[in-house]
């Protein structure tokens, strides 16, 4: 059986915040860790039939970067909704409230 691992590495301040955040997959094709500004990690718990969440961001993360990080993941949970269920109708539905994130946050270039 192949076995493969995602390491994060999260270095943090004297408050406990995030001041770097590095990642790694023995898959990766990448020698070395590889910077991040933002994680989001769910979990699925089949025992307790709930998620369990990891959500940290790196102080110098701008509050754009952070929209344009949220609507990317959006977009990418409308896609595996899809894949994984094949719910077509709402992972479209799905799409269309990220464009309506989009528009809300001023996102789209004109």
């Amino acid at each position: 059986m192949k076995k493969s691992e995602i390491k994060f590495a999260i270095e943090l301040d004297e408050n406990n915040l995030p001041e770097k955040i590095q990642w790694e997959a023995t898959d990766s094709g990448i020698d070395g860790a590889i910077a991040a500004k933002s994680i989001m990690l769910s979990v699925w718990d089949p025992n307790e039939n709930n998620t369990l969440r990891i959500d940290l961001w790196t102080k110098d993360m701008m509050v754009d970067e952070m929209k344009i990080f949220m609507h990317q993941t959006l977009l990418s949970m409308a896609n595996t909704l899809e894949r994984a269920t094949h719910e077509d109708k709402m992972a479209a539905d799905l799409r269309d409230f990220c464009e309506h994130f989009a528009d809300k946050l001023e996102l789209k270039k004109s």
